[in-house]
């Protein structure tokens, strides 16, 4: 088992260190990818703070993984060696439940392999993550990425687009549909590419009157202050759909508010407690609430291949292997527009 330099959280309390990690040998269905770059996802640093009380010590972060195949075992159909290749937050499942079959991996009933802090279903180990600079993984649960677009912007991708994609999809938002998307930043900013690519008319909803400019780059049609009662109340009642990404604590009820009837709010934010949702908003007006995780591996794959049709990518910020801590702090403090990336050469 080749040993392979990544970057780990020893502890809750201790900074992310070098760290050496035993990737396996390709089996005849794996595909060996070398690491170029790895997206920066909030779940990182939740993850190597055990925020959410689940993490094993020691974990490699990163599932939003891009690179090129290195080595491929003998039964490999779907790559070749040189081939650009992607891995999002999943590297198995059981492949025999109905959601597997459907293209729901996301969803399996035995639990789906998270990219890291899970654990290998041949109890072989630990899942490691993509701070590291090779992986290696079953062919199924690779992607094919374009070589049209630039590798650093497209590792977001693998978790924050696919995660505003799949709900844009599953919910038919297309031309005719009024979306509002509530928080423009890692998630906010890819689901108003998404869904002006797809057609709708866009509103961003912010608490941050300095997110203007940036909602109206990215394409939003209408920007709606939030704490403004005047700019709330000219959409009340206005919206097919609404795409909430925040994870901080907010009203679901107001929200709920700006729906019209028959209208969904989609929740792929995870705020610290749980939702207080009264009856009566979503009884008045046939309202719907809903949550969304990321997406299957064909899902994925179509997403990818939208935005090389469509130009669509991340806004990122490339950074070194070494200023993943500096990073953490940044992204507690919201100082990011809108994805860190990093580039593993430095590693």
């Amino acid at each position: 088992m080749p040993e392979v330099k990544s970057y780990a959280a020893l502890s809750d309390s201790t900074p992310l260190v070098p760290y050496a990690i035993n990737r396996r040998t390709p089996k005849p269905t794996d595909v060996q990818i070398e690491i170029l770059y790895c997206g920066v996802c909030h779940s990182d640093l939740h993850f190597a703070r055990n925020d959410w009380g689940m993490t094993v010590f020691p974990v490699v972060p990163g599932h939003e993984i891009v690179g090129r195949v290195t080595a491929v075992g003998s039964d490999v159909k779907k790559f070749k060696v040189g081939d650009l290749a992607g891995i999002g937050c999943l590297v198995d499942s059981c492949r025999t439940c109905d959601n597997c079959r459907d293209g729901l991996e996301q969803y399996c009933a035995e639990g789906g392999v998270f990219t890291y802090g899970g654990n290998e279903r041949d109890g072989s180990g630990p899942t490691y993550g993509g701070y590291s600079k090779s992986i290696v993984t079953h062919e199924d649960f690779v992607l094919h990425i374009s070589d049209k677009l630039s590798l650093a912007a497209v590792a977001p991708l693998l978790c924050a687009g696919i995660t505003t994609y799949s709900p844009l999809r599953h919910w038919k938002v297309g031309p005719g549909t009024r979306v509002g998307v509530l928080g423009l930043g890692g998630l906010g900013h890819m689901a108003v590419k998404f869904a002006v690519a797809m057609g709708a008319e866009v509103t961003m909803l912010s608490h941050s009157p300095s997110k203007q400019a940036d909602a109206e780059r990215l394409g939003a049609h209408r920007f709606v202050l939030t704490s403004d009662e005047n700019q709330t109340a000219s959409v009340a009642g206005y919206f097919d759909f609404i795409l909430d990404t925040v994870s901080a604590e907010h009203d679901y009820a107001f929200y709920l508010g700006l729906l019209r009837t028959n209208g969904t709010m989609v929740c792929v934010g995870v705020p610290p407690n749980p939702a207080v949702l009264p009856a009566m908003n979503l009884i008045f007006g046939r309202k719907s609430f809903a949550g969304s995780l990321i997406g299957g591996i064909p899902e994925t794959q179509e997403m990818l291949d939208f935005c090389a049709e469509k130009g669509i990518v991340s806004d990122v910020e490339v950074i070194r292997m070494d200023y993943i801590n500096e990073a953490y702090e940044r992204m507690l403090k919201g100082d990011v527009r809108y994805r860190f990336v990093i580039d593993m050469a430095t590693l």
